[in-house]
């Protein structure tokens, strides 16, 4: 099934946006969302992972998206999920509060919702915006994978020197939580990252009367 799935990346289109959890699309199969703080890079990871330049959009303005971007990954009941990017934005406060208010609930109640890649910039780990997600995960027990973009930014030894004081802030986590580095500029993490995809869209995992088709093979 990992292998099969892998191939589907690249094929990903774009399904609709929803500004709230009523106006998703149907909440059955299996979907992944990504998150994280405006300009960490999550909308470059989505076009990096799907090998596509403008698959997910992405803004110098950040925080632009408000929208909840849904993405089929081959058939219709595999889907890649963009969520607004939150934190930096120049937005009224009431505005942000609305934002976390549906993010929150989308996590919350989304029953397709197979995991979480919670997207960091590797120089700005786990700020207050990454606690309050690990803290919904941690309260929902929904695995979250991390990536720590812009790893090109630093040099190997520094990068791989966070990743591994994220990974000991995050131990009492560890049955929950992985993380990598992961860079759009040189493609680095990509494999790790569609492993661990490939292992959240899997059937396998859905009760019986959710199980959606397979996937036809290439």
């Amino acid at each position: 099934m990992s292998d099969v799935m892998r191939h589907h990346f690249p094929s990903a289109t774009f399904l609709t946006s929803a500004p709230k959890l009523a106006d998703c699309p149907a909440d059955t199969g299996l979907e992944v969302a990504f998150a994280g703080r405006s300009n960490a890079g999550k909308s470059s990871a989505i076009n990096t992972l799907t090998r596509q330049k403008a698959l997910a959009r992405t803004s110098r303005t950040p925080g632009r998206t408000q929208l909840i971007n849904f993405f089929t990954v081959g058939e219709p009941q595999y889907r890649l999920v963009d969520l607004p990017g939150y934190g930096f934005a120049k937005v009224p406060e009431a505005v942000r509060r609305e934002w976390q208010k549906h993010l929150a609930q989308y996590l919350r109640e989304r029953r397709s919702l197979r995991g979480t890649v919670l997207v960091m910039d590797v120089r700005h780990p786990l700020t207050e915006f990454d606690q309050m997600m690990l803290g919904w995960a941690d309260e929902n027990d929904m695995p979250l994978h991390i990536l720590l973009t812009k790893a090109d930014k630093l040099k190997r030894g520094a990068a791989m020197g966070v990743l591994s004081k994220v990974r000991h802030q995050l131990k009492e986590w560890e049955d929950l939580v992985s993380v990598q580095l992961f860079s759009s500029h040189d493609r680095q993490g990509v494999e790790a990252l569609n492993e661990r995809l490939c292992q959240w869209l899997t059937p396998d995992t859905l009760p019986e009367d959710q199980h959606p088709a397979e996937p036809p093979r290439l």
